[in-house]
C-alpha cells in the first residue's frame, strides 16, 4: 500500500459513542444517528475487540451518512493477535469501507503491561514488536492504523515514550507507518484550564518529567497534542494528521471533583474546534489558542452510557436520547443555516421533511427500498433483481419519498439523474440512514446480493 490516507469527513466534530459492544444493532443506529447529525458529527469512536467486528450495518450506516468510525480495538499486549486471525476481520472492515483502527491504548501505562514485563529493559522496543505485525496488516487490507494514544504523562514519560518509538521506526525503516502516520492524543483537561501545555515543548522548554516547575506548564492538560505534534515534526520533520480523544474528559490524574461544569468545558472546547472565540470558563481573561488544520478530528467524550454506568455523568445524552445540558449548548452552536428557500424544490419543503425529534424517534419502516418510476411505468428488471435482497431483508419496496422519510434505513435504486444527491442529502438530515445503489442490472444484483 503506498497512496496516503486522506481524511474526507466534512467537519472535525466527533464523540466516543457506549463504552461497550452492546448497542451496535440497526435499532441503535436509528436512535442515535439522528442525535449525531443534530451536532454536525463527523467521526464516531467505536469501541470493539479483534475478535469480534462491529457489525456491517452499523458501520455502513454511520459512512452513509457521512460518519467516519474510528474502531478502536486495543490489543493485548501480553498476547498480541494471530495474524492469520484478524487478517479476515480487517479485510472484512475495509471491504465495508471502515478506514481508522487504533489497535492499541496506552503502552507507556504500567497497566498495560504484567509485572514481569514491564520491569524488563527497551519497553519500547518490545512495544513495537508486538504492534507492528498488526499495524502492518492494517495497511496491507487497506486501513489505516493509528498510531495509539499513550498516557499524558505515564509510568513512562509519554513524550520520552513518543520520541522513542517515532525513532524506532525510523531505525526499522518501517517507511510505509511512518508514510501513513496518524497520532493521537488523550484531550483530558486535568481539571487544568483550557489552554494548559499550549504551545508545546516550544513555548515550555523548562518542563521536566514527574516535576512541577514554577512558572512553567506541561502536557497534562488539553494542549497535550501540541507536545505530540511538536515531537513528530522533530522527529519526522512533516505536519502529521492526528485524532484527538476523549476530549474535555477529567483524565486520570484529575482530583475526583471537576473544576467547572463539564458542559461548559465542552461547549469552549466546540467553540475553540470551529474556530470561534472561545475562553476557558473558570476565567474568562485566558483566551485559548485556535487549534491547527493538523487536528483532523477532536472526539468528544462521551454520546451517552448505561444508566448508573461509570460514566454517566460525564455524557451528552442520556440513554433515552434526550439531551443533557453539554448537548443543548452545542446544539445552538453547530445549528446549521437553512437551505436558501430558491435553491430547494419545492417537494422538499414539504411538512414530511421537518425534522421533529417525535418524527425521528417514532419510525414505522425499518428498511424502505426505493425504486424509481419512469415515465413509461416501473421497470420489470427492477423488481426481479431485488427479490433475494427483499427476502434477507424483508424490507418495504415503493417508489415514494413520502413513505422512505419513515423509514430508519433506505436504500436507493438509482443515479442521480434520478434521485439527485440533495435528495438524499435531505432524507438523510431527517435522521435517515442512506445508502445509494447504482449501475446496469448486472452490477445492481451483484451489489444488492453483498449486502
Amino acid at each position: 500500500m503506498s497512496e496516503q490516507i486522506h481524511p474526507t469527513s466534512s467537519s472535525r466534530i466527533g464523540f466516543h459513542y457506549f463504552q461497550d459492544q452492546n448497542h451496535y444493532r440497526e435499532f441503535d443506529l436509528c436512535e442515535w444517528l439522528p442525535r449525531l447529525q443534530s451536532l454536525n458529527a463527523s467521526w464516531l469512536v467505536l469501541q470493539a475487540t479483534l475478535n469480534r467486528a462491529v457489525p456491517e450495518t452499523f458501520l455502513r450506516g454511520l459512512l452513509s451518512s457521512g460518519i467516519q468510525p474510528v474502531i478502536f480495538s486495543p490489543m493485548d499486549l501480553q498476547k498480541p493477535p494471530a495474524l492469520e486471525e484478524i487478517k479476515p476481520l480487517f479485510t472484512a472492515y475495509a471491504h465495508w469501507g471502515a478506514r481508522y483502527i487504533i489497535l492499541a491504548d496506552q503502552p507507556n501505562n504500567r497497566a498495560a503491561w504484567n509485572t514481569s514485563a514491564w520491569v524488563q529493559e527497551d519497553l519500547v522496543e518490545r512495544f513495537l514488536d508486538r504492534y507492528l505485525p498488526a499495524a502492518n496488516l492494517a495497511l496491507q487490507e487497506g486501513l489505516q492504523p493509528v498510531l495509539p494514544p499513550l498516557t499524558p504523562g505515564g509510568s513512562y514519560w509519554d513524550t520520552a515514550f513518543l520520541r522513542s518509538l517515532l525513532e524506532s521506526l525510523q531505525r526499522r525503516r518501517q517507511v510505509e507507518q511512518l508514510d501513513h502516520l496518524v497520532l493521537t492524543a488523550y484531550a483530558w483537561t486535568h481539571d487544568r484550564h483550557l489552554n494548559w501545555g499550549a504551545g508545546g515543548p516550544e513555548r515550555w522548554p523548562a518542563a521536566k518529567p514527574y516535576q512541577s516547575t514554577p512558572n512553567e506548564e506541561d502536557q497534562l492538560g488539553y494542549h497535550n497534542f501540541d507536545w505530540v505534534q511538536t515531537i513528530a515534526r522533530a522527529v519526522t520533520g512533516k505536519e502529521t494528521p492526528t485524532l484527538l480523544l476523549q476530549a474535555g474528559a477529567k483524565g486520570v490524574t484529575s482530583s475526583s471533583a471537576a473544576a467547572v461544569e463539564t458542559s461548559l468545558v465542552q461547549q469552549e472546547l466546540l467553540k475553540n474546534l470551529l474556530g470561534l472565540p472561545a475562553v476557558d470558563p473558570a476565567d474568562t481573561d485566558i483566551k485559548l489558542d485556535p487549534l491547527p488544520e493538523s487536528i483532523i478530528a477532536c472526539n468528544f467524550w462521551l454520546l451517552a452510557d448505561e444508566p448508573g454506568g461509570e460514566f454517566a455523568s460525564d455524557t451528552w445524552f442520556s440513554t433515552q436520547g434526550e439531551p443533557l445540558p453539554a448537548a443543548h449548548l452545542c446544539q445552538n452552536i453547530t445549528t446549521a443555516a437553512p437551505t436558501p428557500a430558491d435553491e430547494t424544490p419545492a417537494w422538499m419543503q414539504q411538512e414530511f421533511f421537518v425534522k421533529e425529534e417525535k418524527t425521528v424517534q417514532r419510525r414505522p419502516i425499518q428498511h424502505y427500498l426505493l425504486l424509481p418510476v419512469q415515465e413509461w411505468g416501473i421497470a420489470e428488471w427492477h423488481l426481479e433483481v431485488i427479490k433475494p435482497f427483499v427476502r434477507k431483508h424483508k424490507a418495504t419496496i415503493g417508489f415514494s419519498l413520502k413513505e422512505a422519510v419513515l423509514a430508519c434505513k433506505v436504500t436507493v435504486i438509482g443515479n442521480e439523474d434520478v434521485f439527485p444527491e440533495k435528495v438524499l442529502n435531505q432524507l438523510r438530515s431527517t435522521g435517515c440512514q442512506v445508502e445509494r445503489i447504482q449501475g446496469d442490472g448486472t452490477t445492481i444484483a451483484t451489489i444488492l446480493a453483498e449486502r
